[in-house]
């Protein structure tokens, strides 16, 4: 009960200030309730004098309840703010009703739509989503993937920051239906639905080089990671398709930060011999270039891996190799309720067309 604090008024009378009665109401509301002990159906039945038999056919719709009797087990339930178990009773019938989905970074716009996707599916199929972020943290991913296997989700949608999977494989055994998006997994076989990353940075680098340019730079994101080594494979044959030698100097890997970008973009466009046009590796990258690109004098032209917002308002329009990331993502939930169907059996690599889209940066001529 909260402790009353009298204080004298301008008549000399003892009064309680309106913020301890909101207190003691609310005191009284949840007393012999504390937070985490949630009502029980032994509650309900104690509080409507039935049994719990009852309790249980009135919560579950079913039969064998009298009205008058529904109504003071129902009263009871709206008193005590008592709410059904659903991850009991689904679980009972062998599945959580839930499915995970690990994602490289919540704040990234690119995995909004392919994150919403997902959930709409899920929830077509009457499940819940639960997500998290790995921060591009292999540890990280195992860690939220472990945890919400031990929450016993029936299904994972996963895009790995990590190369080795094999920690999943006493889950795969278990019954836990796993696709991966964007990249594969890393020594174990599972379903994957990818974008078509070395066809499509070859499709864009070859764009800038039928527009004029030789000297085109690329700055992708790390190394290990299957998106930035397919786009910089694609970036490179379409130089050697057009006989182009590759300079070291035009090519730049690492973290997606705006401060290791923007050095990479500065040195590029320096120089005796410098780049006549970039190929950014993901839209993060991209934004960072066009900044940089904005305070310099010299004409550039640009073509990025992925859309960005207000690209088409930018003068110049944005040139990109677009990916459809909500298609993937729909297509990996689509396939991960087909597993838990028991329609699949074997994995499967799903490999999505992307699109260039030309808006003018990509169009530029080379200034020398």
């Amino acid at each position: 009960m909260a402790r009353r604090i009298p204080v004298d008024d301008r008549t000399g009378q003892r009064t309680v200030p309106e913020t301890s009665r909101r207190a003691d109401r609310f005191a009284d509301r949840i007393s012999g309730n504390r937070y985490g002990n949630r009502p029980t159906m032994k509650d309900v039945a104690a509080r409507a004098g039935v049994g719990l038999k009852t309790v249980s056919r009135v919560v579950n719709g079913e039969p064998g309840v009298t009205p008058e009797t529904e109504r003071r087990v129902q009263e009871a339930i709206d008193a005590l703010g008592f709410r059904r178990n659903d991850s009991a009773r689904v679980l009972r019938k062998g599945r959580t009703a839930s499915i995970g989905l690990v994602l490289e970074d919540l704040a990234d716009p690119f995995y909004g739509p392919l994150s919403r996707a997902v959930e709409e599916v899920a929830r077509a199929h009457g499940a819940l989503l639960i997500n998290g972020s790995s921060a591009e943290d292999p540890d990280r991913e195992q860690e939220l993937v472990l945890a919400l296997c031990a929450r016993r989700v029936d299904g994972l949608v996963v895009i790995p920051a990590g190369d080795d999977h094999r920690y999943l494989e006493p889950e795969l055994r278990a019954g836990v239906a796993t696709v991966f998006v964007d990249r594969p997994a890393g020594k174990i076989d599972a379903d994957v639905v990818l974008s078509d990353s070395y066809g499509g940075a070859r499709d864009g680098v070859a764009h800038l080089i039928a527009h004029g340019h030789r000297r085109i730079g690329f700055i992708g994101d790390m190394p290990r990671i299957h998106t930035a080594a397919e786009r910089l494979r694609g970036y490179r044959a379409a130089m050697e398709d057009a006989g182009i030698p590759v300079e070291d100097s035009w090519m730049s890997l690492g973290v997606t930060d705006p401060e290791r970008v923007r050095r990479a973009t500065e040195e590029m466009l320096s120089g005796p011999s410098p780049v006549t046009a970039v190929f950014a590796g993901n839209n993060r990258v991209t934004v960072t270039v066009i900044r940089v690109l904005a305070e310099h004098s010299r004409r550039v032209a640009l073509v990025g891996f992925d859309d960005i917002e207000l690209a088409d308002l930018l003068q110049p329009g944005v040139t990109v190799v677009a990916q459809d990331a909500a298609t993937l993502g729909r297509t990996a939930a689509e396939r991960l309720f087909r597993q838990l169907d028991g329609s699949l059996l074997v994995p499967e690599r799903i490999e999505l067309p992307t699109r260039l889209i030309t808006r003018g940066s990509g169009e530029l001529a080379p200034t020398d």
